[in-house]
């Protein structure tokens, strides 16, 4: 069964082309493994059992009939905040309990014109507010490297789903780093898209001029044909854009060199308070690089250490604008009040968490009259200011080589008492958030506890080509990502 589940997407569809296995008996295994794995990693929200093997058995038929799509049969998982036609979606929150959209989400609809097997919905922080998937109104998700270790967030489902083998490849958003800081913390590949390269319509809006939508993956071969398949220009969202396609075959067959490649280190990612471990595997990660032809060169992201502030205005700011839908009153969780507002008020209440009303609470503030120009107005600026950065670095190097995250996996529950230690956990995810650009987290080794450790490649807006062909030459020549968490089956059972 491991051996079935622990198939990249290229490895699965070329078995299900050549007949040697079939959508049915590959989906078969993925569900025996998360009926075992399940109750320890709790990596999802809703299990689509039924239809998993409804979607299985209608890719049969279709491979059968001669067709072939990249996803054709290939078994996958959502992120529970994409909306999914007939299969609940809950953005891990008790307002949305028990919500079934008649609709999918653009990317939904991709995968499922192209013969994809949706296992279920993925746990995730609450609207995807989190570095931990401990905001979730349905429990923690636990790293499969370490029960007692966080995955990441918001992502942490889908990076957990993807390391344990429980999915090929799972769908993530990424809004200030929700799928490169789980990817890392788990050990598999995230990529983060271009601001506008793949449709948010259908995603259940967070941060809607920060939100991305992206994929999990086992390797960045796997990330590229995920990209390929959901990307392009989409009437239903006006801020998506027709940008030149990803070329997997260029991507499977990427130079086993570097030469000629630029690589800039941005000196600000290399600070006090990032673990010793972390900054020696990134580092000695940028020397393989440096190995392998490319120029390494030190370059400055001066206004980096703003990043921080000027997210946690403008992020909290739109999500207040966002969530106001959510009154009681048109879909979900409704409490009734003595009253239309007493109604507004008990229902959201009782419905958001406390991470979500928090943000709401600093986001109403930094919108409210007196201080909209003294905060939201000037976190614009300082966003200009931090994209300049990006764009002056890019002038003199094709991509940028950084950590993800300054530590590996912390303690499930050491930083839920003080959000400022949580929010530090994306500090060097933020800035290409808010320039729009894109970036990958691959594995680049392991710290004493034997927690993986990511490394983040950041290229340009719409650089995807280039950065999927170094994080692919970089995975031909080190195996981090080929390794497994040691799940003992029969101990976890017990």
């Amino acid at each position: 069964m491991r051996a079935l589940c622990s198939l990249t997407i290229a490895e699965a569809r070329r078995l299900l082309r050549e007949r040697a296995v079939s959508a049915r008996e590959l989906t078969f295994a993925y569900l025996e493994r998360i009926q075992q794995l399940e109750p320890s990693l709790h990596a999802f929200i809703s299990v689509a059992t039924e239809l998993a093997i409804e979607m299985a058995d209608a890719a049969d038929r279709r491979i059968a009939r001669g067709e072939d799509t990249p996803l054709l049969g290939v078994p996958i998982a959502i992120k529970d905040v994409l909306v999914t036609r007939d299969l609940r979606t809950t953005a891990g929150s008790r307002i949305l309990e028990n919500y079934v959209p008649t609709w999918d989400a653009t990317v939904v609809s991709k995968l499922r014109a192209m013969g994809a097997v949706f296992l279920g919905k993925l746990n995730c922080d609450e609207f995807a507010m989190g570095s931990s998937t401990e905001n979730s109104a349905f429990g923690v998700t636990r790293n499969p490297w370490r029960l007692d270790r966080v995955p990441g967030g918001s992502s942490g489902g889908s990076a957990v789903a993807v390391a344990a083998d429980l999915c090929c490849a799972a769908l993530g958003t990424d809004t200030g780093g929700s799928i490169r800081q789980p990817a890392a913390l788990c050990g598999v590949t995230g990529l983060k898209n271009s601001y506008g390269r793949i449709s948010r319509y259908g995603l259940i809006a967070f941060a809607s001029s920060l939100d991305t939508v992206g994929a999990l993956t086992k390797d960045a071969l796997d990330a590229a044909i995920m990209l390929q398949a959901l990307e392009g220009r989409d009437p239903n969202d006006s801020t998506s854009v027709s940008a030149p396609p990803v070329d997997v075959h260029a991507v499977e067959h990427a130079p086993e060199k570097l030469q000629g490649l630029r690589v800039g280190v941005p000196k600000e990612y290399f600070t006090a308070g990032i673990q010793d471990e972390v900054e020696e595997a990134v580092r000695a990660a940028i020397a393989q690089l440096e190995a392998l032809g490319a120029r390494v060169q030190e370059v400055s992201l001066p206004r980096t250490e703003l990043g921080l502030a000027a997210y946690y205005i403008i992020a909290p700011a739109e999500a207040s604008a966002n969530l106001a839908r959510f009154d009681g009153v048109k879909y979900g969780l409704r409490v009734t009040g003595n009253d239309l507002i007493d109604t507004y008020c008990r229902t959201r209440g009782a419905g958001f968490g406390a991470e979500v009303k928090r943000r709401i609470m600093l986001g109403t503030y930094a919108l409210s009259a007196g201080y909209y120009d003294a905060y939201y107005v000037r976190a614009q600026k300082v966003r200009t200011l931090i994209k300049q950065d990006f764009e002056q670095a890019f002038a003199q190097v094709d991509i940028l080589a950084a950590p993800v995250s300054p530590t590996t996996a912390f303690p499930i529950g050491s930083k839920t008492e003080d959000p400022l230690q949580m929010y530090l956990a994306d500090v060097f995810t933020l800035p290409a958030s808010l320039a729009g650009v894109c970036a990958i987290s691959i594995p680049c080794g392991f710290d004493r506890l034997g927690l993986p450790i990511g490394l983040q490649l950041i290229g340009p807006a719409f650089g995807e080509q280039r950065v999927l062909q170094v994080a692919r030459t970089y995975q031909m020549h080190t195996d981090f990502h080929l390794r497994k968490p040691n799940l003992d089956l029969s101990s976890l059972a017990s």
